[in-house]
């Protein structure tokens, strides 16, 4: 059979977005473009690869099939285009805001590497809550955002018009009690824990989790305190105030003496995605060189041993 490539990428942003309107949005074309290419791509392939329900758009086997080969022609056009960004000279500044445990852990420590990679590129990063750090990217103060999100929560980050995300990393969520309150526990039941839970400043993504727990649970989940780092977490559980959900990522390098991290089944993901505008415009060139940057930093960390 014979297909056309670029149809693979429609159905790759289908299955991304979750649905032919967000896909619309996101390849700046209209939703009606979007549905004639899949249905090109099915007429092509000869066999359904769509299936659409009133919560969104779901891959058959086959759809799924044709997604991971448009993901190989994205990363082949991918390592061509950094091939070719290689050969020329990329300058110019570029301001990311995103949050501590992935400024810290991923971004920092690679920016010398980068600096002298590209000696005209100054990657400038700006720390803030999620509500702040949108409101600065809508208004064009910041070029990119690295934004967490709780992955199986049922309500995610609205994006806007004209704006992009790109997938970075995603975590385990851990749960981190003070040192022996829970030994010789097997069982692990969320719902029935003796010591009351840590609130988190409310934008962040362990607000999520909190939810959905309570909904999961079908129990009151009450929270005390209210943090943002996660070292104040783990004072606060060090010190017998509580207990705490908290990303694998915002676990490394930080002192655990006094807390037990334990990983518990049906915790669920923290998922690191990158939104900007539209990457395809000439101007954006030393924001998809950072774009790129931050991938390849995310991919080799092995969140399996950061904690």
């Amino acid at each position: 059979m014979e297909m056309d490539p670029r149809r693979l990428l429609v159905l790759l942003a289908v299955a991304r977005t979750g649905g032919v309107l967000a896909a619309a949005d996101e390849l700046r074309i209209t939703p009606s473009a979007v549905s004639q290419q899949l249905s090109k791509l099915e007429h092509e392939a000869g066999q359904a690869l769509l299936l659409r329900t009133p919560k969104g758009s779901v891959l058959t086997p086959a759809g799924l099939a044709m997604a991971e080969a448009g993901e190989e022609i994205e990363r082949a056009l991918n390592v061509a285009r950094a091939r070719m960004q290689s050969e020329v000279n990329i300058a110019g500044v570029v301001r990311v805001g995103g949050f501590t445990s992935f400024m810290r852990t991923v971004v920092i420590p690679r920016l010398p590497e980068w600096r002298s990679q590209y000696p005209q590129l100054q990657i400038q990063i700006v720390e803030d809550s999620f509500p702040a750090l949108m409101r600065m990217l809508r208004q064009r103060q910041l070029d990119a955002v690295v934004i967490e999100q709780d992955s199986t929560a049922a309500e995610q980050r609205p994006m806007v018009a004209g704006m992009v995300q790109e997938p970075l990393l995603d975590e385990p969520w851990k749960l981190v009690v003070p040192a022996g309150s829970l030994l010789g526990s097997d069982n692990i039941d969320l719902s029935r824990l003796h010591l009351p839970w840590l609130g988190v400043e409310p934008s962040a993504a362990n607000t999520a989790v909190l939810g959905r727990l309570r909904h999961s649970t079908g129990t009151r989940i009450e929270t005390v305190h209210q943090y943002q780092d996660t070292l104040t977490a783990l004072a606060l559980v060090a010190a017998g105030e509580g207990v705490a959900i908290v990303p694998t990522l915002a676990l490394t390098g930080a002192v655990h003496d006094q807390v037990d991290i334990l990983d518990i089944p049906g915790l669920g993901t923290r998922h690191i995605a990158l939104r900007r505008f539209d990457r395809r415009k000439a101007a954006s060139l030393p924001v998809d060189t950072v774009a790129r940057l931050l991938r390849e930093s995310a991919a080799a960390f092995d969140t399996r041993t950061s904690a």
